[in-house]
């Protein structure tokens, strides 16, 4: 099993500023390849709805210049505001920049004051979401194409630069049945986040997945699963900050899901992330069940516990270090935690060495 982490800059502005938070998020980065982690994923958001992140590939190339290993992925980037053939040229871009580190998650878009923002019709956002996921895999993967849609229209033409990936994997937004569905048909890695639908649901709907993807003779496909992690000697200590900053995350995304535009030709999707406004409510009182919140040794128990009730086919967990203003000397305190003593219960195939006195996780081939 892999492990990163992962950023939705869901801001507080009360509690936070731009400047400290951009350079927090990329220190840690850095400290996630230090410390072995294999990947780092950033969202987008616009108009400080929910988060500060507007353009995911231009954060990502300042993190591609600050690291060497640690793949780059977008949780998501999304397809409802933007040329096809721009989104395209901008990732193909920063897989060059970075050496062919791309991991590229699409969705569709939800919350409501960006589709306002943008004067986007929420209507097309599927069928423009489909559209763009074959726009960019052509660009990808042919010298020259055009193309002839419902939503976008152009002659043959060449896309460049080209990805040093033959092509980029794409990760597929993935909360309701519907984008499993489509995820299985399509071979597509798919995303799990069971905070946002409950752990029964969304094992069920990954279930479909898998069996999609038999059906259909795609063998490749990569699960990344999203899950809260607060780890502390004290058990009791991680649950009381869990508690905190799960509860402060949760506002902030029930407010951003609830404003609503005048306009019923701008609304939003009804987005299954956002659908379960209770559920989020009660998440603090629900911790230790969305999420791995304890000491070290609970959270070895808890993610085989999480990977077997997925049918043994998760090949990632990330986890969000700064959610709900968390600082990022609290959140680094649990990315060393996991790197010295639960990473190693999932990576048959590493050493362990110290560099200056800080733990760097060595993958070695195996005989």
């Amino acid at each position: 099993m892999d492990f990163g982490i992962i950023s939705l800059f869901d801001f507080h502005p009360e509690l936070q500023s731009e400047v400290p938070y951009y350079q927090d998020t990329i220190k840690a980065a850095k400290d996630a390849e230090d410390l072995g982690f294999d990947s780092i994923w950033v969202g987008q958001e616009h108009f400080y709805t929910f988060g500060i992140c507007p353009h995911p590939a231009i954060f990502l190339a300042a993190i591609a210049r600050e690291t060497s290993r640690l793949r780059l992925g977008t949780s998501v980037a999304v397809t409802a505001f933007d040329h096809p053939l721009r989104r395209a040229e901008d990732f193909a871009m920063l897989d060059v920049l970075s050496n062919g580190r791309l991991n590229l998650g699409l969705g569709r878009g939800a919350i409501p004051t960006h589709f306002e923002g943008f004067g986007a019709d929420a209507r097309e956002s599927k069928g423009r979401y489909e559209e763009a996921i074959e726009i960019i895999q052509k660009a990808w993967t042919e010298d020259r194409f055009s193309y002839n849609g419902e939503f976008w229209q152009f002659p043959e033409l060449s896309v460049s630069p080209k990805p040093i990936q033959k092509p980029p994997r794409i990760w597929r937004g993935t909360v309701s049945e519907e984008g499993f569905r489509k995820a299985g048909e399509t071979g597509t890695n798919a995303f799990v986040v069971p905070w946002s639908r409950g752990e029964e649901e969304t094992r069920k709907n990954h279930k479909i997945y898998r069996d999609l993807l038999a059906e259909n003779g795609h063998t490749d496909a990569k699960t990344t699963a999203v899950y809260y992690v607060f780890l502390d000697r004290d058990h009791n200590a991680a649950v009381r900050e869990a508690r905190e900053h799960m509860v402060r995350y949760a506002e902030l995304n029930n407010s951003a899901a609830q404003r609503r535009t005048s306009d019923d030709s701008l609304r939003a999707p009804k987005s299954k992330l956002f659908e379960l406004k209770g559920r989020l409510k009660k998440i603090g009182d629900r911790v230790e069940e969305v999420g791995i919140v304890g000491t070290p040794e609970r959270a070895i128990e808890r993610i085989k516990e999480i990977n077997e009730g997925y049918g043994n086919a998760i090949d990632e967990l990330v986890f969000y270090p700064q959610a709900g203003a968390r600082s990022y000397e609290d959140g680094l305190k649990t990315m060393r935690l996991f790197a010295e003593e639960v990473m190693p219960a999932f990576k048959d195939d590493a050493s362990v060495s110290f560099v200056n006195g800080s733990q760097s996780m060595l993958k070695t081939a195996q005989a």
